[in-house]
């Protein structure tokens, strides 16, 4: 499998079907773990990362919430995708693409709120390590946008 739309077409064609027991105790672990790392996020940002003016002042704990706060919506997003049935037995590094393929065709909305938390908070605020005080809040209210929209939809 060398490109996402032949690991997406793979994933379609192994679905789970999951009893309704699983189903609720996949999202109430997903939630809580999800909220956990939201937590841990805003905690970092609030009490290390330092607000001076419109900033951040140190990279170094805005770089590490975002990564966090980025791996909360990915347990969200493997969840969503597990209730939805629609992947077993992938093996490969789940990269952005993987995440898009199998959302784009179940929810648009939620499709919307990954690619901006990528861009946001794992692009922009982890890698690049961007410290402009709106810019990171405004990725931390996609991750509540994600958790609301997991809570009513999935």
């Amino acid at each position: 499998m060398n490109n996402s739309k032949e690991k997406a077409t793979f994933a379609k064609q192994n679905k789970i079907i999951m009893s309704p027991e699983k189903i609720i105790q996949l999202k109430e672990k997903a939630i809580c773990n999800a909220e956990r790392y939201y937590d841990n996020a805003k905690t970092m940002l609030s009490e290390k990362a330092g607000k001076q003016g419109d900033y951040y002042s140190d990279a170094k704990y805005v770089k590490t919430a975002c990564g966090t706060a980025y791996s909360g919506i990915l347990i969200l997003l493997d969840a969503y995708i597990k209730i939805k049935g629609q992947v077993t037995n992938y093996k490969d590094r789940k990269s952005i693409e993987y995440y898009r393929d199998n959302i784009s065709d179940r929810d648009n909305q939620l499709l919307k709120y990954v690619n901006s938390a990528y861009s946001i908070l794992h692009l922009s605020g982890y890698y690049d390590g961007v410290l402009k005080y709106k810019v990171i809040q405004g990725g931390m209210e996609v991750f509540q946008d994600i958790i609301r929209h997991f809570k009513m939809r999935c």
